[in-house]
């Protein structure tokens, strides 16, 4: 009986946000404002790193990537959102509920160990300014790049394959915006402890991986920094690292917050705005946070504008 039931089960009905009349426009309009501000401000950063040969660096090459990481993971959600913002029924099929999953997983993932590798390249930078282009040579790079997309593949596949072989035999009706692990373990009728051991263990160890990264790096940092004898010296290589740093803290902090927690836990009508924040506001929030701070981000734009314009 449960195995017909697990193979009955073709779509998923998410209940949303709101279903409130009167505020479903502002919902639709904070949501699309999001989405656009997202959309334009991490195309435009690559677009602006591939068009200035100023910055054909290995900083901003990783940086175009967290811009592109961004862009996948939130617009496998954000359209999908704004279309069900006025829909009766806010229906997704079962396999586009895991392809779903599994793009979000893919990047978002790739964004947590690319944020290490960024930490791991300013420390490159600091200690050793005269053979920073050799020791992060396209190379180097381009590798670095590779092991961040696999292992996001990897993980994610792990946990997609995890989540969808469930029986899902009671309610289809997830409690959420988008297809996440946690309101789907909630409405599956199978033993989710392997799902839970999973999010721990394989998501855990890249999280405490990265951040370990991140702490260690910042550490070699911190004492290279110290060793620069003029403050002006001092003041600009800290100034390059705090763009950064205010990055790892918003999204490893939120991603910790939402993941490592038993599903008894879970509150989801709470943690739909930490979701909504993690998913359209974060990636909209990064290009501005490096680029409000970087001398050469802004050198590049008024390049760029007067480009057009002329």
């Amino acid at each position: 009986m449960e195995v017909r039931n697990c193979s009955s089960m073709t779509e998923f009905i998410f209940l949303g946000i709101s279903n409130h009349p009167k505020k479903k426009v502002i919902l639709f309009t904070i949501i699309l404002f999001v989405y656009l501000i997202n959309l334009l401000a991490n195309f435009g950063m690559i677009l602006l790193i591939r068009m200035e040969s100023q910055l054909h660096t290995p900083m901003y090459f990783f940086l175009s990537h967290l811009s592109f990481c961004d862009l996948c993971y939130s617009t496998a959600i954000g359209p999908k959102m704004l279309v069900d913002v006025f829909a009766k029924h806010k229906s997704i099929p079962f396999f586009g509920c895991a392809l779903q999953f599994l793009v979000f997983c893919i990047f978002a993932d790739a964004e947590c160990l690319l944020l290490a590798v960024m930490a791991f390249d300013r420390y490159k930078a600091i200690s050793n300014p005269l053979l920073y282009t050799a020791n992060m040579n396209s190379r180097v790079c381009y590798l670095l790049m590779a092991g961040v997309y696999l292992v996001g593949l990897t993980d994610a596949l792990i946990h997609t394959s995890l989540t969808f072989r469930l029986c899902f035999c009671g309610s289809n009706e997830i409690n959420h915006f988008f297809c996440d692990v946690p309101p789907l373990l909630l409405i599956s009728c199978s033993d989710t402890q392997v799902n839970e051991l999973a999010i721990f263990t394989i998501f855990g160890f890249i999280e405490l991986s990265t951040i370990s990264g991140v702490l260690v790096s910042y550490c070699y940092i911190i004492l290279s920094v110290l060793k620069i004898s003029s403050a002006e010296g001092r003041f600009k290589a800290f100034s390059t690292c705090t763009s950064h740093l205010t990055a790892v803290a918003i999204f490893q902090g939120t991603m910790l917050f939402m993941y490592f927690r038993p599903s008894s836990a879970y509150s989801l009508d709470q943690d739909k705005m930490t979701s909504l924040f993690y998913t359209l506001v974060i990636p909209m929030l990064n290009p501005l946070i490096y680029s409000l701070r970087n001398k050469d981000v802004k050198d590049g734009l008024e390049k760029m504008k007067n480009k057009i314009w002329l």
